[in-house]
Formats: structure tokens, C-alpha cells, sequence
């Protein structure tokens, strides 16, 4: 069975990229790299609230699926 990837997945995998590399720049190379992973974590708190996430809009218009097919029409 071959499993897709869907958006909200995606998302999650970019996130935590984006922290653990931000994470690694902060020790490896300056501690202003800091900010970014504060950014990235704004960015989540946010997005649980308005239901707004950039990546989403981003991941949507290069057409990822939102949902497997046939699965959970909005």
C-alpha cells in the first residue's frame, strides 16, 4: 500500500525541520537562530487559533491533497 502524503502532515514535517535546524544553527553558529524557532513556534500558536497557516496556503496551491481520495470532503 503506498502511502500519500497530505497536507497537514507536510506541515508538521516542514515545523519540526525548520525547529531542529534552527535549533542546530543556534548552537553550531550563533544564538540568534533562536528567533527563527521562536518564529516557527508563534507561527503554530497562531495557526491553532485563526486556522491560518502560510505553509497550508503555500502546500494548497501547488496541489497537494488536503485529504486522502474519497476521504472527508469540506
Amino acid at each position: 500500500m503506498k502511502e500519500e502524503f497530505y497536507i497537514e502532515r507536510i506541515v508538521r514535517i516542514v515545523a519540526g525541520s525548520f525547529i531542529l535546524v534552527s535549533l542546530l544553527l543556534a548552537h553550531f553558529h550563533s544564538p540568534y537562530w533562536l528567533w527563527f524557532t521562536g518564529f516557527v513556534g508563534l507561527n503554530l500558536f497562531q495557526s491553532g487559533f485563526t486556522q491560518f497557516c502560510p505553509m497550508f496556503n503555500i502546500l494548497a496551491k501547488l496541489g497537494v491533497p488536503r485529504f486522502p481520495k474519497g476521504c472527508c470532503p469540506k
